[in-house]
């Protein structure tokens, strides 16, 4: 039997909409001996069952995996990554010559709540962001392997980042099954290469795929600039695509080297293509005016959380509005933002804001959103983190 979480009176609406989240000021109380990543079944004020997740001492208390009464085990998880990869089988991902890298497991999106898995043509690389997910380690490598045959090249903890601070625990990234050296994946046909020990997240932007393909349809004949470039995605599809010249821009000096080895395996003219390792602001402060005919913003989160909303909200702004100031009449802006703490509504209005003060006329031509294998649930609208606009500027 799993210990309880009691809520208090009222405070069950949420589960019963089938939100995955237990939020620490809707509990009443909790069953003695529960621990920091434990399994528990959460209950009404009347000890009606409700939910089963993971607990853990923070703001968000229960990550809910199940609204049926479960005692889970190996099967049971097992049967929700079977899920995960019949929906990426669905979607054309699953071994996919042209595309040899999707999400596998996108976690409140496939009913497994801190748990993102990536696959990099066979190499896996494993986030876990809740501790009781974490606890599971073995369990999800033993089920991966099980489910991928000798697919499976290599299995990859890269979690010491996202995983929550506890005293008594100090997670290390780690390999948890075979090797890995170069690793070098297509996307939509066009080579990359992933660093998945030190890149950022597990190696690559995978939920970008859709943007860059856009880019790439956009690109023909264009001089396009690529702002906070990481690796170069978008760099490597406008260049695909055509473009008569690239720019890509980003202050670390690792990231341009990358996107300078993923440039150089491009066609038909890699030589179109000029890295700039210099910081963005600075950079759209010295920039041509009337020059770049599309200019793509991805930038970091300014604004992880909603105690430096307003301090990302003046980003945000700033680097749009030199973006609209710049761009040649005619041009094409793709701007995103994938700060949680800011909602479309919010980012759209950013933008409003830019464009007037800048007194540029502005069509929202495309919503902008994360690529389909990273599936939101209707429940969870929180999980729909990166938005995006394509503008048209006259």
């Amino acid at each position: 039997m799993l210990k309880k979480i009691i809520l208090q009176k009222g405070k069950e609406k949420s589960l019963q909409r089938f939100h995955p989240w237990v939020f620490s000021g809707a509990v009443l109380k909790k069953e003695a001996g529960i621990a920091d990543g434990d399994m528990v079944e959460v209950v009404d004020y009347n000890h009606h069952y409700l939910a089963t997740g993971h607990y853990f001492n923070s703001s968000i208390c229960v990550r809910v995996f199940s609204f049926e009464q479960v005692l889970p085990d190996a099967d049971f998880w097992k049967q929700k990554i079977l899920k995960a990869i019949a929906y990426r089988r669905d979607i054309s991902l699953l071994h996919n010559e042209k595309t040899t890298m999707f999400r596998l497991i996108n976690g409140e999106g496939d009913e497994l709540p801190g748990l993102i898995a990536d696959w990099f043509d066979g190499h896996v690389v494993i986030q876990f962001h809740s501790y009781g997910m974490y606890l599971l380690k073995e369990t999800m490598v033993s089920i991966l392997l099980e489910l991928f045959p000798g697919e499976i090249k290599s299995i990859y903890n890269k979690s010491e980042a996202t995983l929550p601070e506890l005293k008594s625990f100090s997670p290390k990234d780690e390999l948890l099954f075979g090797a890995f050296d170069e690793v070098l994946v297509k996307e939509n046909g066009i080579p990359f290469y992933i660093d998945m020990i030190k890149g950022q997240k597990t190696g690559f932007f995978i939920d970008q795929r859709e943007n860059r393909d856009l880019v790439r349809q956009f690109a023909k004949g264009k001089r396009v600039l690529n702002l906070f470039c990481y690796t170069g995605g978008f760099s490597s599809y406008a260049v695909e695509g055509g473009a008569s010249l690239v720019h890509s821009v980003d202050i670390s000096k690792k990231a341009i080297e990358f996107t300078d080895q993923n440039i150089a395996m491009c066609a038909p003219k890699p030589d179109v293509h000029q890295s700039f390792a210099d910081n963005v602001f600075d950079f759209m402060e010295e920039m041509k005016p009337d020059f770049y005919d599309v200019i793509i913003l991805d930038p970091p989160a300014f604004a992880k959380h909603h105690k430096v909303k307003e301090q990302g909200i003046k980003g945000y702004r700033t680097i749009n509005r030199r973006a609209l100031e710049k761009i040649k009449s005619g041009g094409f802006l793709f701007t995103f933002s994938c700060s949680q703490a800011i909602s479309q509504e919010e980012f759209q209005t950013i933008i409003f804001s830019a464009a007037a003060i800048e007194h540029k006329k502005v069509k929202i031509v495309k919503h902008l959103q994360h690529a389909m294998d990273h599936p939101i649930s209707v429940f969870h609208p929180e999980g729909s983190y990166l938005k995006g606009l394509l503008l048209y500027v006259e």
